[in-house]
């Protein structure tokens, strides 16, 4: 079993360590998120009747957040994510999930300001000690974001749930949408994939110390960098790339900018260990439901291998940032990812005028 990197302080470890917070849940992260082609179904009656015009951001382009203008200087974002455990210790989990919801309000170029703590967990079956723990993480997520969590809502549940509402601000004209990309951009991707790979091996029992120490460094890291590229007008589109996969909120770019992508796939950054695990032939029932919901929009090169495509269905559980920007500005976001250690930052792909589908090369 991996080391834990909890708290001592916070619960008796032997208690916690008799806890799989895993075999409690029928999916983990945002593996968990429902598939693209039945939320495509569930979500094409539905309308908002009311459409007030400081709304800069609703439901029309499958966005990260909401968001809503105040006044000349300031919008607010809102966002809501929540999930099943990825991991079983603890406290990693209530960071990983915290890590996750905060990553909308950066990706839309946003400041964090304050969060609220949403929690479902079966009562009796889970010990308080590892319920505290679980807050404790994302409680230490929110600090290092230097944010409070101001509070929050909790019920008894089935499967442990954790998660955060994410209050954030931004200036109403540097949101940064994922439908306002130009043709030509290049596209740039701030984390490596392979998340989901890590998490199906941790499933099965078969994750290295190394490969869970690879997936909690990655799922933990927060997409602060967003912040700076708000402030640049080149930067015309950026998103996190979560649940869908790569390829699936590619193609959301792609359908918001009515633009296609090509993407070098031996250009995008993956976790090494995660090729092996994806090489060996194990993939997350999630990567194969995300390919079926967007497959048909997918153009990928001949005799192409079944686990380069499970990689870019992928579903990433706090992934990277996927940014369309001027090429010209490119090395100056690739240097502010770097700055803040984002080393495995890459320009993978580029957008072009065209039917909204991702080319794969």
């Amino acid at each position: 079993m991996p080391t834990t990197s909890s708290p001592s302080s916070l619960a008796n470890p032997e208690t916690v360590a008799a806890i799989r917070l895993t075999e409690f849940s029928h999916g983990g992260g945002c593996g968990c998120k429902i598939a693209p082609a039945v939320l495509s179904r569930l979500l094409a009656s539905s309308n908002m009747p009311l459409l007030p015009p400081d709304l800069l951001v609703g439901t029309e382009t499958s966005d990260d957040a909401a968001v809503y203008k105040l006044n000349d200087q300031q919008a607010v974002i809102a966002t809501t994510d929540f999930f099943t455990p990825i991991v079983d210790d603890p406290y990693d989990f209530g960071r990983i999930a915290a890590t996750n919801a905060l990553s909308d309000v950066y990706a839309m170029g946003g400041t964090p300001l304050f969060a609220l703590a949403l929690v479902g967990m079966p009562l009796g079956k889970i010990p308080e000690e590892a319920i505290r723990l679980i807050l404790a993480g994302g409680q230490d997520v929110c600090k290092a974001a230097g944010i409070p969590v101001a509070g929050g809502h909790s019920i008894d549940t089935l499967e442990p749930i954790y998660g955060l509402v994410g209050i954030g601000l931004v200036h109403p004209d540097k949101v940064k949408r994922n439908n306002a990309a130009q043709a030509g951009d290049v596209l740039i991707l701030s984390k490596p994939l392979g998340v989901g790979m890590l998490s199906a091996a941790l499933k099965k029992g078969t994750l290295s110390a190394q490969g869970y120490a690879d997936m909690v460094r990655w799922t933990t890291k927060l997409n602060t960098p967003g912040i700076a590229l708000a402030e640049l007008p080149e930067v015309h589109a950026m998103t996190d790339v979560t649940g869908f996969g790569l390829a699936g909120h590619l193609l959301e770019i792609c359908r918001g900018s009515s633009l296609s992508a090509q993407v070098t796939f031996d250009a995008v950054p993956v976790i090494p260990l995660a090729a092996e695990i994806a090489q060996s032939g194990i993939a997350t029932g999630a990567s194969k439901r995300n390919w079926d919901g967007y497959g048909s929009s997918m153009l990928l090169p001949p005799g192409c291998e079944l686990w380069k495509q499970n990689m870019l269905s992928d579903p990433q559980t706090s992934g990277g940032l996927l940014i369309a920007c001027a090429p010209h500005v490119a090395d100056q976001v690739l240097g502010i990812l770097r700055a803040e250690d984002f080393s495995e930052a890459a320009v993978i792909g580029r957008l072009a005028t065209g039917a909204a589908q991702v080319q794969i090369i």
